[in-house]
């Protein structure tokens, strides 16, 4: 982990700091080389590969996705076997610790009712002369939603796309998730499924499983949108399937960035920091402080933590790879380089965190207080998790209850309404060299 002072650099040596790579710049780790390798024959980059799934399942269907369904995930499926049956999620019950499945149960309902609150509204006003205006809102009728897999299991994230996506209203919920080598899907996956309103789910995972949602195949649906994070395959193969179908974001490594002062304590700064570092090893945790103290503090408090865990080696190498102590002059400065970086998650662990939040600009979620850790976010609170990372939160939203949505525009203009601005349409049609645009008023206004 390194500590810098950012007083000792350029503005421009400051944003380069912050400002993390695109997901396709970042390098496949050796193991995935020999994936690549083993089931190309070649050497391949991740947009390469890419590529080829996408554009083979799209016209070859089950073919393509079961023969690479075996070759990457090691597992034979068929049209019968590929789909989770009522029976594997009524036997999941019973796998699945009590405790756990009833705080799922209280998660879902934190989600369900935060996102009920985000509804928009289908909305029809008079206007002068008799006309209307209008919106209406209103559900997209199958999405897809992506649940990775990998080193660990994310039950959260299947309550975080799921549900919002039955607030909407969505008719039909497909999801897909990587089976592990026995062609069994952990059961948590499947309980919460069923907890937040999964229509169907399918055991596949990868370039693969976007592609089959995107253009669908004999035995996967094509699915309006597909929301949920995952590896570099999966956030390149939703950037080729866009404009086939929707996507929810282009998603990269998770990364938390802490703005302190002199009052945080150390031991929850640094137990936050490691939170975000355990993902994975591109993971991002950085400490923003005006205070040399809480800077050295919280880097032993890491230090001493850190080998506490049993994902330790990930953390390690994350945190040598990814982590940064920035000391700036003031906490105003603090929060002028986090809005640089617009990381996914924000914690403001100062005396008076409200203060600050009227100047944040760039960021996915906030958190605001020592008592308001990420995790919280993560799992319980309501608010979505599913967030934009690698600065994406200058432009992305988090996911939310529109995103399952889409509206429509209303207009009802009376006789003498279009009469009363006709002149005005013709003259701009006129303008724009559309002479049928300005001929449809005209007919009309005789």
């Amino acid at each position: 982990m390194r500590t810098v002072i950012a007083g000792e650099m350029t503005k421009d040596e400051m944003t380069a700091l912050l400002t993390k790579p695109a997901f396709d710049q970042l390098e496949l780790g050796e193991k995935a080389k020999r994936r690549i390798q083993e089931t190309f024959g070649r050497d391949m980059t991740a947009s390469q590969v890419v590529e080829v799934i996408v554009n083979e399942i799209r016209h070859q269907g089950d073919a393509a996705l079961f023969k690479y369904i075996q070759q990457i995930d090691g597992v034979a499926f068929t049209a019968a076997t590929i789909e989770v049956k009522p029976a594997e999620v009524e036997n999941a019950y019973q796998k699945v610790d009590r405790d756990t499945l009833q705080s799922l149960r209280r998660a879902a309902q934190n989600v369900r009712k935060f996102h009920t609150e985000q509804l928009p509204k289908t909305w029809l006003t008079q206007r002068e002369h008799g006309a209307m205006l209008g919106q209406k809102c209103l559900p997209l009728e199958r999405v897809g939603i992506y649940v990775p897999g990998g080193t660990a299991a994310y039950p959260s994230s299947v309550i975080m796309n799921a549900v919002p996506a039955t607030v909407a209203g969505v008719t039909e919920i497909i999801m897909v998730v990587p089976p592990d080598r026995d062609g069994c899907v952990n059961p948590y996956y499947l309980v919460a499924a069923r907890e937040a309103g999964v229509s169907r789910i399918f055991k596949v995972g990868g370039a693969q499983a976007v592609a089959a949602l995107a253009f669908g195949t004999e035995t996967i649906p094509k699915v309006d949108k597909i929301t949920g994070p995952g590896n570099i395959f999966v956030t390149l193969a939703k950037k080729a399937v866009y404009g086939y179908c929707d996507i929810d974001m282009l998603a990269g490594p998770s990364e938390i960035l802490i703005i302190a002062d002199e009052t945080a304590d150390p031991d929850y700064v640094a137990a936050d920091m490691l939170s975000q570092a355990e993902h994975d090893v591109l993971a991002s945790s950085i400490l923003i402080t005006n205070s040399h103290g809480l800077a050295e503090k919280a880097a032993e408090a890491v230090k001493k933590q850190v080998i506490q865990l049993p994902r330790r080696d990930i953390v390690e190498e994350a945190l040598l790879k990814n982590a940064l102590i920035i000391v700036t002059g003031t906490i105003r400065e603090a929060v002028e380089l986090a809005n640089i970086s617009a990381p996914e998650h924000l914690e403001l662990m100062t005396a008076e965190p409200f203060a600050l939040l009227p100047y944040i600009k760039n960021a996915g979620a906030v958190f605001l207080g020592a008592y308001s850790p990420e995790p919280l976010g993560d799992y319980f609170a309501g608010p979505n998790h599913v967030l934009p990372t690698g600065g994406t939160a200058r432009f992305y939203s988090v996911l939310n209850v529109e995103t399952f949505m889409k509206k429509t525009s209303i207009i009802a203009y009376t006789q003498e309404a279009l009469h009363q601005v006709s002149q005005d349409i013709i003259r701009l049609a006129h303008t724009e060299g559309l002479e049928a645009h300005a001929n449809a008023v005209r007919v009309r206004d005789r």
